[in-house]
């Protein structure tokens, strides 16, 4: 077993993410930075190579995090991240030992996702309520996001062919490239008929080649910043403060608002594709709280 140099390393780690993992590119991405990220501090307390980490550096570089104030979440991501890569360096026997070995992951800590009360989704969405083929489109893009709890990017990647029982039901690729059906239900399908017959031919110029659901003014497929530019406008001139409205926070509100009334949590996950329930219950925590606000100001003890 020779010496294996970082550039070897990441390497053949970056190609084991892209071919065996089945991870999402932008996960992929985000674990090469954290993977360099410890590369670099590791060169600065004189490692040369992977094989001369120890445990200590490891923990030291976590420690470093912390001390730099970087969110719990994100020290958890990095641990995962540098977990994966010397275990895919040891099973490739380019070295020795595993580091991380025994390690415990940093605690994730619950962060509350935002949302908007249900009044304000509605006065969103029933803002956009014109008929030109503008009007139409984003009017169907905050119903899918909203009412189907899609991320922004697998809206973008919706396509004439997202339906497979007419438009009861949405197919869409989520991390990881795993599909899911997710209910359409009444207002996203109602307006994703009139986007259909009344618009979408006005932004695809009769281009039949082009199968991409939602299309720019160019008639090509939405950006993921095209969305958020379009949602900040509508938030704008539904009188809300813009600051606060995003393709995300919609999803959030989506699950919130479900569990609000009373949906099943396993239900919710299925719908918003979540691998783990634990990603899922922190919804849970903001329906308690919700309960907490209504105790204390109807209870007679409270």
């Amino acid at each position: 077993m020779g010496d294996v140099g970082y550039r070897e390393a990441v390497d053949s780690f970056a190609a084991a993410l892209a071919l065996e993992r089945g991870l999402a590119e932008k996960t992929q991405e985000a674990y090469l930075r954290d993977v360099r990220a410890l590369i670099g501090f590791l060169a600065r307390r004189g490692r040369t190579s992977a094989r001369e980490v120890v445990r200590a550096d490891i923990t030291a570089y976590l420690e470093a995090m912390h001390r730099a104030a970087k969110r719990a979440s994100s020290r958890a991501r990095a641990f995962t991240a540098i977990r994966e890569f010397f275990a895919h360096l040891k099973e490739n026997r380019m070295i020795a030992v595993d580091p991380t070995e025994g390690l415990e992951a940093p605690k994730k800590g619950l962060v509350l996702p935002k949302i908007l009360p249900e009044e304000a989704m509605r006065r969103l969405i029933e803002s956009v309520s014109g008929v030109e083929p503008r009007d139409l489109r984003d009017r169907a893009m905050l119903e899918f996001l909203y009412g189907c709890g899609l991320r922004v990017s697998e809206l973008c990647d919706l396509t004439l062919d997202s339906f497979p029982d007419g438009a009861e039901l949405v197919r869409c690729t989520g991390k990881g490239s795993k599909d899911r059906i997710v209910p359409l239900g009444r207002s996203a399908g109602d307006a994703l008929a009139r986007y259909l017959s009344s618009a979408r031919d006005a932004f695809s110029r009769g281009d039949q080649s082009e199968r991409h659901l939602f299309l720019t003014r160019l008639g090509r497929k939405f950006t993921r910043m095209g969305v958020f530019k379009i949602l900040k406008q509508r938030a704008t001139a539904a009188g809300l403060d813009p600051s606060v409205v995003s393709p995300h926070v919609l999803r959030h509100c989506f699950a919130s608002h479900l569990l609000a009334h009373g949906a099943d949590i396993r239900a919710i996950q299925e719908m918003l594709g979540h691998a783990s329930i634990e990603t899922t219950q922190v919804y849970t925590h903001v329906d308690q709280s919700r309960l907490g606000e209504i105790h204390h100001r109807y209870h007679p003890r409270a």
